[in-house]
This record gives C-alpha cells, structure tokens and sequence, in this order.
C-alpha cells in the first residue's frame, strides 16, 4: 500500500468518508493509492481515516439510530423501504458490476454473476422482518413469560477485498431489515463499490446516518472502529489475526460479535465419483476469484485408485484456463488485488518446490500482453502433497491448490481435520450414506456435497477453530442483530409475603 501526500497536478479523484448522505474529507491529508489490478493504474486516492473521523461517523449512526426518521420506523415501512433499495441495487447493476471489475481485478463474467444475486438478500430479510414474532414461554404457575426484541445498535463492519459487494450484502441486508444501523470500513484496496452503493441507497430513501463508510488503513482506521466505546456489534471478514485483534478490542466494550476468518478447505474426493466432474470442481474451487476467497478449495484429498489420474487431468485443466483483460468476456482468470499479494502466492510455490511438493501447474508470475503492469499469476496445482507442508497447513489466498493421496474414509478425515481452520469442506462421492457421515464428522461449518462456493440468503454460513465465530446469513444473523428482553406477569391475585410465612413458601424464584 502506497501513501502519498495529494498533489494539486494529479487528475485521479479523490474520495472522501460516506457520512449523513454525502461524502466529506476525512484523513490528515495523507492519502492511499487506489489500483486497478490489472494495470497497476491509480483509480482513485482515499483518506487514511483517524479517530476523529471514525468517532464523527459513528455519532451519526447512533444518532440515526435513536432518531424517529429510522429508529421510529415500523417494521412494514422498514421492510418496504429495503424492497426498495434491492430495486435500487438491480437498476444500478451494469454500473456496480463494472466498477467493481475495475476495483478488484475480476473478470467481468464472475462479478456480473456474483453480484445479480445480491438484491436477493435484501429481499430475504425483508421478508424475515415481517415474518418474526416473539416468543411466549410456558413456565410454571400462575404467570405469562414473553419476550421482546429491540434492535441491537450500532454496527461496525469491517469488510475485505476479495468479494466487496458481496461480503457487506450479507451484513448490510440485516443489518437495514432489523433497524440498526452501521458503520462500515471498506479494504483500503477495494471501495469503490462501497462508496457507490451508500450513494444509490441514499437516492432511494435510506435515512442519512444509517449507512456511514470510513475509508483508511485496517492497522489505523480499522482499529480505531473496532476498539470505539459506542459499538454494539463487529462483523468482520479477513484473516485470522486481524480477527484477533478486531475482535480483542470490541470484547473490551461486550460487542456482539460476527468473524468470518480464515480457511483451507479440504475437498475429499472419493473413487465412485466421476474423475472429469471432479476435476472440474476442482478447477472451480481453486482458481474462481482468482483463489482469493476463504472457501477455495485449497487442499484437494483424492482416493489412492484415482490419484494419478486426477492429478493428470487437474493439471490439463489448469494449464488450459485463460488469463487476460477482466473485461474480456473470454478471459477465465484475472489479477490477484495487488503486489504484495503476488509475491505471497510465488512465496508459497517456492515453499512447495523446497518442501518436495511436485509442481504440476503453474507456480509463477503470468504477463499478460497489454497488461504488463497487473498482478497475475499461473493458476498453481502442486500434488503429492504431504500434511505437514506449509501448502497444507496455511492460507495462500490466490490461484494455487494442492493435491493429497488417501486410502480410506478415515484416512481422508484425518487429513482434512489436519487444520487449525474449519470454515468449509466439500465431499465429493456417490454414496449416500459416506456423504452423510463424512459431512457429519469433517470439522467445518459449511459443507458442500458434490457442488462448491454455493451460497444463499437463508443458509446460514460461517466457521470453526481459527476461522472465526457466529453466523451469517438465515435467521442465526438476523436474530443475532437484536438484544432480547424476557418479560414475566404474574397473573394471579393470591396475597404475598415471604416474610410472614417463610418456612411455608414452597420456591424463592
């Protein structure tokens, strides 16, 4: 990441913190680079978000939170109102799925696909919204026990890279269908898209206050919003330790929490399941968003019987998908977001060719004609693999999968269970009931059988271990936005006094 002091000649704009409707300058004056992945263009420039600028947009949103235009609105005007911005988002698509390419280097194909399906969260919520009810508790004696759910607050998001759009969808639907409010902090590499959806949403009626954007550093600006006195609940997506940090300091001030860290999804592949199916999973799995997704099947365990011949056809596949302009409808794989982010995946290639690994596929930087300045890289298979290489054990986060032998259903468990992480797993097999009782005992909290990176606004999703805690997505999300209040009538007439009859008195409580 590049920090630069602005320059009166440069004629990149420059964009500025989403608060109250509009945006406004943030920062010290010192502003980040923002790239286009292909070329290595500067896009735009934002400010490095400080304290002050983090505290001004979270009294806004508490402001719009305790207000009437948003906190005094019923729940059917709410849930028409979101109907609304999922209208909204779906009369803006071209523009979003464009700039969206832009910012993070995919080809045009995966984020036009990605994000058609986005309103569809909004749409669920709303209908969640008005489909809740409150409980009634059957208890003992003459008494009535209800709950009441109130909106939990103020939200702080902290969003990443790979799936911008996406990631704060899954968090911005319930967090509008349940009358909170939020304060989101896009990656520094990746917010454009953000900006662009706060400005729609506003156009088409969203309260000012309700959807704010600080723009900066994750070490400083999400730092500063994590560990703010006034958060009800953090939601955050990235990697393991910046969840740890994230997450250390909202549990100072008792913040709700919601982490999707990170993942090395084992991917068993059983002989009774067909090779070339498998093997086009696989390639899926692996290299869609250019591997930078924490689901990506990254460490493919494959049945002794068909081992070779997965690998063969693995590496024939990857060796045929087409790297180029992610404007191009033919291109099939695009940039990684950034340098720093190609050197780590060459990094990890070396570690494989150190450790013994053999390389099948890929494994170094890829010029692209027209595109020398972009960050791309070989779509990267190492097989014979062995548990205890690093291309086992740790997150990669780009195009580069790695392929293990099993012999048996248990030996496959081991391996895939072999990790500190446990965010999703997928079973490839035709046998039901082997596909029952691996899902059951794969530690994981997604698992996918016969099929990958399949999602939808009902299922919940979310991980295990290092990779993070709570849910997103279904009705685990939306009621974790509420704090519940239980209510208990007595409704009988009786007389009382404990301090007259007190050996008589049949319970305290």
């Amino acid at each position: 990441m590049i920090l630069r002091e602005p320059s009166p000649d440069t004629p990149v704009e420059t964009r500025g913190n989403f608060i109250d409707g509009r945006e406004i300058e943030a920062g010290d004056g010192t502003l980040i680079d923002v790239r286009n992945p292909a070329t290595g263009a500067v896009i735009a420039r934002i400010p490095n978000s400080g304290p002050a600028d983090v505290d001004r947009a979270m009294r806004s949103a508490r402001a719009a939170f305790e207000g009437r235009a948003w906190g005094g609105m019923d729940v059917r005007a709410r849930a028409r109102l979101v109907n609304r911005l999922a209208d909204a988002f779906e009369a803006n698509l071209d523009a979003l799925y464009r700039l969206e390419t832009t910012n993070n280097g995919r080809p045009v194909n995966e984020t036009r696909a990605q994000l058609s399906r986005l309103p569809d969260f909004f749409r669920y919520f709303a209908g969640v919204a008005l489909a809740r009810r409150d409980d009634v508790i059957p208890v003992e004696g003459n008494y009535l026990n209800y709950t009441r759910r109130t909106p939990i607050g103020v939200v702080a998001n902290c969003t990443p890279f790979n799936h911008p759009l996406m990631i704060l969808c899954k968090s911005l639907a319930v967090v509008l269908a349940t009358g909170c409010t939020t304060v989101v902090k896009p990656s520094e590499y990746t917010p454009l898209t953000t900006l662009k959806l706060a400005q729609i949403f506003t156009e088409a009626g969203l309260p000012p206050g309700v959807f704010n954007i600080v723009l900066g550093l994750g070490a400083s600006t999400g730092k500063a919003l994590a560990e703010h006195r006034d958060i009800n609940k953090l939601v955050l997506t990235g990697g393991t330790e910046a969840g740890r940090l994230a997450g250390s300091a909202a549990a100072k001030v008792f913040a709700h929490q919601t982490m999707e860290l990170g993942g090395k999804t084992p991917v068993m592949v059983f002989e009774d399941f067909d090779v070339e199916r498998a093997v086009n999973y696989a390639a899926f799995g692996a290299f869609i968003g250019a591997g930078q997704t924490c689901v990506c099947g990254s460490r493919h365990i494959v049945q002794a019987s068909i081992y070779d011949e997965f690998v063969e056809r693995l590496a024939a596949k990857t060796a045929s998908i087409r790297l180029g302009d992610p404007f191009d409808p033919a291109t099939q794989l695009g940039p990684v977001i950034s340098e720093r982010q190609r050197e780590r995946v060459l990094a990890y290639a070396g570690y494989g060719r150190d450790e013994g690994a053999r390389a099948v596929a890929g494994g170094r930087a890829a010029q692209v004609p027209g595109f020398e300045g972009g960050y791309f890289v070989e779509p990267t298979v190492f097989a014979d693999v062995r548990s205890d290489m690093r291309i086992f054990q740790e997150e990669v986060f780009g195009p580069f999968t790695s392929v293990t032998r099993f012999e048996d259903e248990a030996d496959a468990l081991r391996l895939a269970n072999d990790s500190p992480f446990g965010l999703a797993a997928a079973v490839r097999t035709r046998d039901v009931a082997r596909a029952h009782r691996v899902a059951h005992a794969v530690k994981a909290g997604i698992v996918w059988i016969n099929d990958h990176h399949r999602l939808d606004p009902a299922s919940p999703w979310g991980g295990v271990g290092d990779s993070g805690l709570g849910r997103e997505c279904g009705i685990e999300s939306f009621n974790d936005h509420f704090d519940v209040k239980s209510i208990m009538l007595a409704t009988g007439d009786g007389p009382f006094d404990w301090y007259r009859d007190t050996a008589g008195q049949r319970r305290l409580n």
